[in-house]
């Protein structure tokens, strides 16, 4: 059940404390795009995305959106928040983490994932090392497939509260 408890947990990308991060060593961090940066309903950035994601970037931060959606869907944020991107990337399976570490050449300890799910995301970055950030979905629109996975992780939840070792909506960092 550890592997699905996240380092931190926020209420939303916008409540990270970035610089804390960039105290710890994080010079990546990589996203979650639907329900994490954006409601699966809005096809494009909004503005305080956007200025959170430049304002990353001045910071120093490499940011790399990381989707198990497709293509179509990635690439207008990719596009228009002039980040890199991974579609199509099955979290929590490693291939496509192992692959950002070869090609950006980080360490497991410089990278932050950050996402709104415990069976892909934090589930994923716990098993590759990388410190996790479990943050509230912004919306409760969710694919098929997440549908599902909620199904699942709201029994993981309860299990870890009734054990004492995480409790929705008690925030740390």
């Amino acid at each position: 059940m550890e592997s699905f408890i996240p380092d931190i947990y926020e209420r939303s990308i916008y409540t990270i404390d970035y610089e804390s991060l960039k105290g710890r060593g994080i010079k990546c961090l990589i996203f979650d795009l639907d329900n994490t940066i954006s409601p699966l309903s809005i096809p494009v950035p909004e503005k305080e995305l956007k200025d959170l994601f430049a304002d990353l970037t001045y910071r120093g931060f490499k940011i790399i959106i990381m989707s198990n959606s497709g293509k179509s869907r990635v690439e207008p944020f990719k596009e228009k928040l002039n980040v890199d991107s991974s579609f199509h990337s099955h979290k929590p399976f490693k291939k496509k983490y192992k692959k950002i570490l070869r090609i950006y050449e980080y360490k497991d300890t410089e990278i932050a994932c950050i996402g709104d799910q415990l069976l892909t995301d934090i589930y994923g970055a716990n098993r590759m090392g990388f410190l996790s950030i479990l943050v509230n979905p912004m919306s409760n629109i969710d694919l098929f497939t997440t549908k599902i996975n909620r199904i699942f992780e709201r029994q993981i939840f309860k299990i870890l509260e009734k054990r004492g070792l995480f409790k929705k909506g008690e925030y740390y960092e």
